[in-house]
């Protein structure tokens, strides 16, 4: 089982990522596309080997959090799919075996009684819209063994769930597990997690108190021992998901004293 980091705001190279990485005896930084000088055009892949081979770690990539391939506006779905195609031949290039993709819910209209999603409203576009995408991807990946794991956000309408099942019959996808984000929404995917299991690959581990997550292990109220062992039971990468270098180090000092897997 192997854990890593993610890029931090406070450190502004991969350099001083991975100095962080290997003083912390951590395997992996998951590079955050979010941020300016890790898109696809600023990114030197080779230059990143470089430093991967130096520091003796590797990567995993966070695509952008707001990539939506099911964009009713086709120019929008239509960059989108050009973006994640860039995203894949960027893990071809950097030996990344992992791709976390955020799952987007779309735009919805809030009537007086209830919300609707217009993914739920216009199903069939929805869902055509998901088998192309992963046609695309399973085309993209081709031979190679990169896993898209979908990372849980905010609970998942049971739309959603039905494209998840369609996106995980491909052997391309997988599932992330952010458990921080599961207790600050009331716990609403762990049972969707647990019933696909089989599917888990990657997992963002991190405290939470009530509705705030991202905070350092330890220091919150989640059974991390609890998800250690599911990690390790499904042998998943694991990305220590704080903010801050100081969160970090604190968080790694915690899983050398506490961790029990």
């Amino acid at each position: 089982m192997k854990f890593g980091m993610p890029t931090l705001i406070e450190l502004d190279s991969i350099e001083e990522c991975a100095w962080i990485c290997h003083e912390l005896n951590l395997d992996f930084i998951e590079i955050s596309m979010s941020l300016p000088q890790y898109t696809a055009k600023a990114i030197d892949a080779d230059k990143f080997k470089e430093t991967a081979l130096k520091y003796g770690i590797s990567y995993t990539i966070h695509l952008d959090e707001n990539t939506n391939f099911s964009d009713f506006n086709t120019y929008t779905a239509d960059a989108t799919k050009v973006y994640v195609t860039d995203g894949i031949a960027l893990a071809k290039k950097l030996d990344a075996s992992i791709i976390n993709m955020h799952f987007m819910p779309g735009e919805h209209f809030t009537l007086p009684e209830r919300k609707i999603y217009l993914f739920e409203k216009y199903r069939d576009h929805y869902l055509k819209s998901i088998y192309d995408f992963r046609s695309m991807c399973e085309k993209a990946i081709g031979d190679s063994n990169i896993k898209i794991c979908i990372e849980n956000c905010n609970g998942y309408p049971d739309f959603q769930k039905e494209a998840l099942g369609i996106l995980l019959d491909s052997p391309v996808f997988g599932l992330t597990f952010d458990i921080g984000h599961n207790h600050s929404c009331g716990g609403l995917d762990e049972s969707y997690i647990m019933e696909n299991r089989s599917k888990l690959c990657h997992m963002h581990l991190h405290d939470a108190m009530g509705r705030k997550n991202h905070v350092p292990l330890g220091i919150g109220e989640l059974d991390l021992n609890g998800y250690l062992r599911l990690a390790k039971e499904r042998d998943c990468s694991v990305v220590i998901e704080v903010k801050t270098v100081e969160g970090l180090k604190d968080s790694v000092n915690w899983m050398k004293k506490n961790a029990r897997m």
